[in-house]
């Protein structure tokens, strides 16, 4: 697993290798549910009275249960398997969400939104690691991309989607979507293998170094959190142009996807690693943008510029990140590596939405994203420093 990952069986189908194909429905399936309420539960919150504070808590409550989730799952997948653990999570993120047909009052919304995030937290840590256990090494970069544009596609449709949904339709047929897709997706886990995350040799540490893996976390971590105000707090910045808001969020998620897909398909020219230091540097740039378009004057074109090289930025840094942490952690400790960056990713997410929606109520939503660009600016030096 170190080193620059083999070229050989680049040609290989990924959908010959077992188990895949279903990892990859239930991964689709999953994120459509997760995306379509990701920013219609702060949007109902705000338009039943919420601050901007916390409208983004939701998120925020949602990923820290989330980061709680992730945290046990490797344990989880040691003693009970994938399978069980991957169909908790698909039940704990569609049911809770019928709760939201009846009432969006903040107490019940927060508590839902904590019950959905320890099923996602399931969800993405045995995801992941299902796909590093399932995969060749010398195919894990690619299995990886793939796993990535399954995460990333329903959020093209469903993240404006949901919004759309919520604005012009019914607000509770989209909560019900939110429900029902992923509990239809526990039909995919039937169709993987059964198996559990390795067991460590005596006196081996279930987990990693932080500082082994502090530059591709730190790097998921900073991006995560601009996406969390973006996703949280974009469709609330520009209420009065819904339109412009659902087109950007379609946007970013698909130079998200693409971004990832292009870095799984470089895997075999790079170090894993050595995406990170461009990918935040186009991440940059697209917030300047974004900040720039919610002046004073509402530009859109640069709003749907900016969200494109955001997501671009994000979607490299996703994959690039992954594999480089699969890479120091080894093949015996798989289910920790993939927590490990579901952490990242979903405690960014969650501290993004929250302390970016604080800023948005204390300074203006200009100043959210110039706040997330600073912050992913801080984090080049150490990602130059892996380069070289």
């Amino acid at each position: 697993m170190s080193g620059i990952p083999s070229t050989e069986g680049a040609a290989t189908p990924l959908r010959s290798v077992a188990g895949l194909p279903a990892t990859f429905a239930v991964s689709f399936a999953a994120f459509a549910g997760w995306s379509l309420l990701l920013a219609v539960v702060p949007l109902a919150l705000s338009e039943a009275g919420a601050s901007d504070a916390l409208a983004g808590a939701s998120t925020g409550v949602f990923m820290a249960a989330t980061v709680a989730a992730q945290l046990l799952a490797p344990r989880l997948l040691r003693t009970a398997g994938y399978r069980p653990v991957l169909a908790s999570g698909c039940v704990l993120l569609g049911i809770p969400a019928l709760v939201l047909l009846f009432t969006v009052a903040p107490v019940p919304t927060l508590l839902v939104s904590a019950v959905r995030g320890i099923g996602f937290g399931l969800l993405t840590v045995t995801g992941s690691a299902l796909i590093a256990e399932l995969s060749p090494p010398e195919l894990l970069a690619r299995a990886s991309a793939a796993q990535g544009v399954a995460a990333g596609a329903p959020q093209i449709v469903a993240l404006p989607g949901g919004v759309l949904i919520y604005e012009y339709v019914s607000p509770a047929m989209v909560f019900a979507l939110g429900a029902a897709i992923p509990i239809v997706a526990t039909a995919g886990v039937a169709f993987l293998p059964s198996l559990r995350a390795a067991a460590l040799s005596p006196g081996r540490r279930a987990g990693l170094s932080v500082w082994t893996i502090a530059v591709p976390v730190a790097a998921m971590v900073v991006v995560a959190a601009a996406f969390g105000g973006l996703s949280a707090l974009l469709p609330i910045a520009t209420e009065d142009a819904a339109a412009a808001a659902g087109v950007a969020l379609a946007i970013q998620g698909v130079t998200t996807m693409a971004g990832r897909y292009w870095a799984g398909r470089l895997s075999s020219r790079f170090r894993p690693g050595r995406l990170l230091l461009p990918a935040l540097s186009v991440a940059v740039i697209g917030l300047v943008l974004i900040a720039s378009a919610l002046g004073p004057v509402f530009e859109p074109v640069p709003l749907q510029i900016g969200a494109a090289l955001f997501g671009l930025g994000f979607g490299i840094c996703q994959n690039d990140s992954l594999v480089a942490i699969f890479a120091i952690a080894g093949r015996r400790r798989l289910a920790a590596a993939s927590a490990a960056w579901n952490i990242s990713y979903d405690a960014g997410t969650g501290l993004g939405s929250f302390v970016l929606g604080a800023v948005a109520t204390a300074l203006g939503y200009v100043w959210v994203f110039a706040v997330a660009a600073v912050a992913v600016v801080l984090v080049l030096p150490f990602t130059l420093k892996a380069w070289r």
